[in-house]
């Protein structure tokens, strides 16, 4: 495991060093680091990454409702909770 993980942790070192080298004097000069088209792609991630995060938070918050007991109602183990494929149905 040491032998894959080191060349990578290596690796991601060695890219933020030249990333910093790039990035760095041109922000100080006021370059823009991304293009025209680089900027709408990022606004487009952006809004997809917050509506998705949005849709997730409320998919948890309604499973964990439905989970969750409520009031006086006790929770049932898993390993007490009847099994419809281990119970055997009943003989006519």
């Amino acid at each position: 495991m040491l032998r894959v993980l080191l060349p990578l942790i290596l690796c991601v070192l060695i890219s933020l060093v030249v990333l910093a080298l790039v990035a760095i004097p041109a922000r100080r000069q006021g370059r823009d680091l991304l293009t025209a088209r680089g900027e709408e792609v990022f606004v487009k991630v952006k809004a997809g990454t917050d509506a998705a995060a949005t849709k997730t938070t409320g998919l948890v918050t309604s499973a964990a409702a439905r989970i969750r007991p409520t009031g006086g109602e006790e929770a049932t183990p898993v390993s007490e909770a009847p099994h419809s494929s281990t119970e055997s149905a009943p003989q006519r």
